[in-house]
C-alpha cells in the first residue's frame, strides 16, 4: 500500500501503540477482577476487549485513509477514519449495556470481594496507564487532526473513568460492607460510558453529513480570502466540509472584467497560497466570475 506523506505514517505507530497498551490493560485487568472476583471488575475488564478490538478497527481506518486518491476516489479515503470513530462510540454503547448487565446481575446476587487492596492495586495501575496514553492520542489527534485518533484517545478516557468508578464503588462495598454499592456504582459510570459513546457518534455522523466546520474555522476563512484577494471585487457563496484532516473550500470569486485569464489565475494562486499558509490542510476550488455576477453580500475585498 502506498501512503501519502509522513504525517500518514505519523497515525499508525499511534495506532499499534494503543493495541499494545490495550492488551497489557485488559491483562492487569483481568487479574485483577481474577484476584478479587468482583463483578464491578468483571465489566471493567470486559470494557477492556472492547477497547482492544476499537483500536483494531481504528488501525484498518487509518490505513484506509493514507492511501492516495485514486479513479474509485478521487477525494481520498479520508473519511474512513470517520466510519471508525462511529464503530468505536457503537463498541463503547455496547460496554454501557453490558456494564448494566453486569450491575444488575450484582445487585441480585451481591458476592463477597475477595484481596480488594490488591485488586484495586493492579486495577490503578492499568487506570494510569491507560489515562496516560488518552492523553497521548487526544493530543495527536488533534494535532494530526486524525478523528480515529480522537475517538481512540475519547475511548481510553472513558474506561478510565469507568475504572475510577468501579475502584470507588468496590472500596466503598469493602468498607461498609453494603455490596450493592458496587452495583449502584457501577451504573453510574455506565452512564457516563454511554453518554460518551453516544456524542462520539453524533459528532462523527455530522461530519459523514458534510456539516459545516465551526464559525471560528469559517471566520478565519473568510478573514484570510478577505485579506488576500486584493484585485477582486468580493468572493461569495462560501462552503466547506470534513473528511478527516482534510477540509474541503469551495467559493466565487467575482473580479473585474479587464483581469485576464491569466492575470485571475494568479490572483487565484495568491489566495490559495494565503489560505493553505493559515490552514494547510485545506482543499481548495474557486470559481471565477465576471463583475456582474456580484451579489453585495458575500466576502468584501479590503
Amino acid at each position: 500500500m502506498v501512503l501519502r506523506d509522513n504525517e500518514d505514517m505519523a497515525h499508525l505507530p499511534l495506532a499499534c501503540g494503543t493495541i499494545a497498551v490495550g492488551c497489557v490493560v485488559l491483562g492487569l485487568k483481568t487479574l485483577a477482577w481474577w484476584i478479587t472476583g468482583s463483578v464491578a471488575l468483571y465489566s471493567d475488564a470486559l470494557e477492556s476487549i472492547v477497547n482492544v478490538a476499537a483500536s483494531l478497527v481504528a488501525l484498518v481506518a487509518l490505513r484506509i485513509a493514507a492511501r492516495p486518491a485514486d479513479a474509485n476516489h478521487p477525494y481520498g479515503h479520508d473519511k474512513a477514519e470517520l466510519f471508525a470513530a462511529i464503530i468505536e462510540g457503537v463498541l463503547i454503547v455496547l460496554a454501557a449495556l453490558s456494564i448494566f448487565e453486569h450491575a444488575w446481575t450484582a445487585w441480585r446476587e451481591p458476592n463477597a470481594i475477595e484481596a480488594p487492596i490488591l485488586g484495586i492495586a493492579i486495577s490503578a495501575v492499568a487506570t494510569a496507564l491507560n489515562a496516560v496514553w488518552a492523553v497521548i492520542l487526544l493530543l495527536a489527534g488533534r494535532k494530526l487532526r486524525s478523528p480515529a485518533l480522537g475517538a481512540d484517545g475519547m475511548h481510553l478516557l472513558t474506561d478510565v473513568v469507568t475504572s475510577v468508578g468501579v475502584a470507588l464503588g468496590v472500596t466503598l462495598a469493602v468498607a461498609t460492607g453494603l455490596l450493592a454499592i458496587d452495583a449502584i456504582v457501577a451504573v453510574l459510570t455506565g452512564l457516563y460510558v454511554l453518554w460518551a459513546g453516544m456524542t462520539m457518534i453524533s459528532r462523527s455522523a455530522n461530519v459523514l453529513m458534510d456539516a459545516a466546520p465551526e464559525p471560528a474555522v469559517l471566520a478565519r476563512i473568510r478573514d484570510v480570502v478577505a485579506r488576500s484577494a486584493t484585485g477582486a471585487i468580493e468572493a461569495h457563496d462560501l462552503r466547506t466540509r470534513h473528511a478527516g484532516r482534510l477540509t474541503f473550500l469551495d467559493f466565487h470569486l467575482v473580479v473585474p472584467g479587464s483581469l485576464t485569464v491569466s492575470e485571475s489565475h494568479d490572483l487565484c494562486d495568491r489566495i490559495e497560497t494565503a489560505l493553505r499558509a493559515e490552514m494547510p490542510h485545506l482543499v481548495i476550488t474557486i470559481h471565477v466570475e465576471p463583475e456582474e455576477k456580484a451579489k453585495r453580500v458575500g466576502v468584501p475585498v479590503l
